[in-house]
């Protein structure tokens, strides 16, 4: 677009310089998602039918674990987004995969718990 002298000034320049973004430590969180998973859903079945509520329950307690953790870890500077989701397991496999066009700190910590009974996909953002 050209610019018309008086009618409109041009864009300030970028600066070379990248601005500071805080740093969040997937690693950490993986290791604790992990953790969370296999110690909350080590001696879980997949319930009868008239059960399912506990499923949900699970899937809350996971994920607010998570987010709590992920407030400890880096209190500012992110939003968070935490997708859990439990299965029945009848040998069927699980994957989970996310693409996102990412800034440079954003980032995603993922595990998959399962046992004979469930499988377990939990997916954590953290967006800057």
């Amino acid at each position: 677009m050209a610019y018309v002298s008086g009618l409109r000034s041009p864009p300030p320049p970028r600066s070379a310089a990248s601005s500071p973004r805080p740093k969040f430590d997937a690693d950490l969180l993986k290791a604790y998602i992990k953790k969370l998973t296999s110690s909350t859903l080590q001696n879980c079945t997949w319930p009868e039918q008239k059960e399912k509520e506990r499923v949900k329950g699970w899937i809350k307690e996971i994920s607010e674990r998570v987010k709590e953790r992920m407030l400890e870890i880096q209190p500012r500077g992110f939003k968070y987004v935490v997708f859990t989701q439990i299965n029945e397991n009848r040998g069927q496999g699980g994957r989970a995969d996310i693409v996102c066009h990412w800034e440079d700190g954003d980032v995603v910590a993922q595990e998959m718990y399962y046992n004979d009974s469930l499988i377990c996909i939990c997916i954590a953002l953290a967006i800057a």
